[in-house]
């Protein structure tokens, strides 16, 4: 594989982000919250971070934290967390521990870039297995698929990213009861499409639950945690950085789980904008929108890329997901009047 194809998405739009962010655009290209914190909780933030010891290394596995985590996110009762530099990080960890010669790493396609860029990193055997013309996951021929190759990881989006689609969850325990390796349920999106296999940990032994806490408004900090069994949770700790999670991420994170309702309101109010937006979005011409349970929408345009500039130019940076996708452009929910600008940009752009 060549230096250029390894080249993760998220690197290529560095200076399409510099430019957002001096220019002032409306930012619906990276699945972000909208919101920012309330003013006064901002400022007892900035106190509780103020105390923070940075003399000193962070606690090596934040047993407090991992704890609070476990309670907020109704993690089942003999699980355990084990925490990342974000979810990236945590797939790092997991790819590497059950990397071997010959193993492979399944999945469906399209989805998250990173679960076969990691393949490729660790040496692992990438098997995409494609999904419907709508998105939609045929479990059957993944089942099909699963026993043919015996991967030894399979990584599900829950809801999938970049399209949005929340599989059944009876296609979900059909793969999970099939599957001779482990099996990670990335649910990075779970806020909301109010769907989780948190409940499923004590019922299947090769399931974990990976999530992020960037998606809930907090992607500044950096957290991601992985819920399952502490037979796995273990062995992934031993290729862990000592120090993956930093002492203010820590103290961030400790200070918004405790105040969850807050993030959970913001994510309430994104539910709302999604289902306005989404109505908007398919009542335009030429647009043909994909359902999601996410906080993003994939349209797909006659010309992606022609119409991804024009946003630009009229100040909206979404991502152009070409070539993994032909003509498919994805649309962070924004607030309303993000959202109001983006939908007039695009009548202009269409």
């Amino acid at each position: 594989m060549s230096p250029e194809r390894l080249v993760r998405p998220e690197i290529l739009a560095l200076d399409a982000y510099a430019v957002a962010e001096a220019s002032g655009m409306v930012k619906l290209d990276a699945m972000e919250n909208p919101y920012p914190l309330p003013p006064a909780l901002r400022r007892e933030l900035a106190e509780r971070l103020a105390a923070v010891e940075l003399n000193r290394y962070p606690e090596p596995n934040p047993v407090a934290l991992r704890r609070l985590i476990a309670q907020r996110m109704r993690v089942p009762a003999g699980m355990d967390v084990l925490l990342g530099n974000g979810s990236d990080d945590l797939i790092q960890i997991i790819t590497l521990a059950l990397a071997k010669p010959g193993a492979a790493l399944m999945y469906p396609s399209p989805t998250f870039v990173m679960y076969s860029m990691n393949a490729a990193f660790s040496g692992m055997r990438a098997v995409p297995v494609a999904l419907r013309e709508d998105f939609s996951f045929d479990a059957e021929a993944f089942v099909a698929r699963m026993r043919e190759v015996q991967p030894a990881l399979v990584f599900l989006a829950y809801p999938n990213n970049p399209t949005g689609v929340l599989y059944p969850e009876a296609d979900i325990e059909r793969v999970i009861a099939a599957a001779p390796g482990l099996v990670v349920l990335d649910e990075a999106y779970h806020v909301f499409a109010g769907r989780t296999a948190m409940h499923h940990l004590p019922r299947f032994a090769n399931l974990v639950v990976l999530r992020t806490v960037s998606k809930l408004g907090l992607a500044g900090i950096r957290l991601g945690y992985l819920a399952g069994r502490r037979e796995w949770l273990d062995q992934f700790n031993k290729v862990r950085q000592v120090y993956n999670v930093n002492a203010l991420t820590v103290a961030a994170a400790t200070f918004m789980l405790e105040r969850l309702e807050v993030l959970e309101a913001q994510a309430a109010d994104i539910r709302a904008q999604r289902a306005r937006l989404g109505s908007a979005l398919a009542a335009l011409p030429g647009v043909t929108l994909f359902p999601s349970e996410a906080n993003f929408f994939l349209v797909r345009v006659a010309d992606a890329a022609a119409t991804h500039e024009a946003l630009k130019r009229q100040g909206v940076l979404v991502r152009n997901l070409h070539p993994g996708l032909r003509n498919c452009l994805r649309v962070t929910v924004g607030t309303a009047e993000e959202n109001r600008i983006l939908l007039d940009a695009l009548k202009e752009a269409l």
